[in-house]
């Protein structure tokens, strides 16, 4: 056993009470889950043949063929973040699913080298916190992207800065299928290719990462500076209460 960098470490500036080691013991769940995994998808165009759409039809049919089980939601009617209330149906039902869910797959075309603004509104409506819950805290997430010309990764890029921002567990592997016009059959299947290949290489990613993670979610994500300020806030509400 190598000797310590630093034998006479001090940390003045850390909450010994609230430091907390990993272990080994800690990521081994004594009764995993025995559900069906969750997996919430959003697509990010409202065109009548939307190839964002017909990519997520593609990957929730690989991921019930798995054993998953899948909700879709239809982003028709959502209206602009702060354009309505939070009570508003359509708000409602993707928050409903976000908290249900325990992956999500994300699919949007580019254009004008971004994701889509439909696509952001879903993303937007979905709060970082609900209460005490922080619906998509620790969730797996998996990102693709259609584009009209060549190959490009603006949109999954930038999804994986949002996946980060929203503390979901974004999987390594994504998609980004070029010249999606030319990808799907007048059915609205995929055809045969390298990028459909991809496809599937990322729903089972997803599928993998879900099933060893879910189990986790909450230790995995769980951060000392939040400890830290939990305690520091339960500390102020019991002081306040001795005045």
């Amino acid at each position: 056993m190598s000797e310590p960098l630093f034998p006479d470490a001090t940390f003045p500036a850390l909450r010994a009470d609230l430091f907390d080691v990993p272990t080994q013991e800690r990521l081994t769940v004594p009764t995993l889950s025995q559900h069906r995994p969750r997996f919430l998808m959003l697509y990010g165009s409202l065109r009548e043949r939307s190839y964002s759409r017909l990519l997520t039809f593609e990957a929730a049919r690989l991921l019930e063929a798995m054993g998953a089980e899948v909700r879709i939601f239809n982003p028709s009617g959502l209206p602009l973040p702060d354009d309505a209330p939070d009570t508003h149906p359509k708000v409602q039902e993707l928050r409903d699913l976000a908290a249900w869910s325990e992956g999500m797959v994300w699919t949007s075309p580019e254009r004008h080298g971004a994701m889509t603004g439909i696509m952001k509104a879903q993303i937007d409506w979905i709060p970082l916190s609900s209460g005490a819950v922080r619906p998509t805290q620790g969730k797996t997430l998996a990102v693709m992207q259609v584009s009209g010309g060549s190959q490009s990764f603006n949109a999954v890029n930038q999804m994986r800065v949002l996946g980060r921002w929203m503390r979901m567990l974004t999987i390594p592997n994504q998609s980004s299928v070029a010249k999606a016009f030319a990808e799907f059959t007048e059915e609205g299947r995929m055809k045969p290719s390298s990028f459909y290949d991809r496809v599937v290489d990322v729903m089972e990613e997803l599928f993998k990462f879900t099933l060893l993670t879910r189990d986790l979610g909450p230790y995995l994500v769980d951060r000392y500076s939040e400890r830290k300020e939990s305690a520091e806030e339960l500390s102020k509400r019991v002081n306040q209460r001795t005045i």
